[in-house]
């Protein structure tokens, strides 16, 4: 009998911080709480912590598993750079996952429109649910208006996520290549629209 894969979970494109150990489908010792524009500061005290409550060294691990975004510019990019750090120091196996599929995986059933404040009116989001145990995606991930509940199936912005959900789900994607690991933003930052602008008065 083969061992048990030691998964390490993480998600940082929201308000609140996510990470979690896993052995096989079991989780051994998580985090979960509400930030304050800190993650940079504490993803990793929280996840030294939690592979001391469980007696694991870092090189104990078999993959990664991170939220690639959409969601906040600076927290999708802390959860990826530790990912992509893991991935090829030890060297263990990435997979990524949508962040709004992780926040959905919190819902015990579906459907439900996991979304992210994107201001303005404006939201991350997409529509997920839950068959027999796992997870499937109705609606792709997109920048649009903020969802109501008149007419989207149960908005949902804050569930603790249960990666279980997702293990051998088509929404778990293997990164071939460490280095081409990128999040996803589904618009452009200010940055990349005062350039497009520029070029556009050119």
């Amino acid at each position: 009998m083969q061992p048990l894969p030691k998964r390490l979970v993480l998600d940082t494109a929201t308000d609140y911080l996510y990470g979690a150990l896993f052995e096989g489908t079991h989780c051994l010792a998580h985090v979960y709480q509400k930030g304050d524009h800190n993650h940079s500061e504490t993803l990793m005290p929280e996840v030294e912590r939690l592979f001391k409550e469980v007696n694991w060294q870092a090189d104990a691990l078999n993959e990664v598993i991170v939220g690639i975004g959409p969601g906040s510019y600076t927290g999708v990019r802390i959860g990826v750079v530790i990912a992509k750090m893991l991935g090829f120091c030890l060297p263990i196996d990435v997979w990524t996952s949508s962040s709004l599929a992780l926040l959905a995986s919190g819902a015990q059933k579906g459907p439900v429109t996991a979304f992210i404040d994107a201001r303005r009116g404006m939201a991350f989001a997409g529509v997920y649910t839950v068959d027999e145990g796992r997870l499937v995606c109705i609606e792709k991930d997109r920048y649009r208006p903020s969802p109501n509940f008149k007419e989207d199936p149960t908005p949902l912005e804050q569930s603790k996520p249960d990666p279980r959900k997702l293990f051998g789900t088509p929404l778990l994607k293997k990164v071939e290549d460490i280095h081409r690991l990128e999040p996803i933003y589904l618009r452009q930052t200010e940055a990349e629209a005062q350039l497009a602008k520029r070029g556009r008065k050119a």
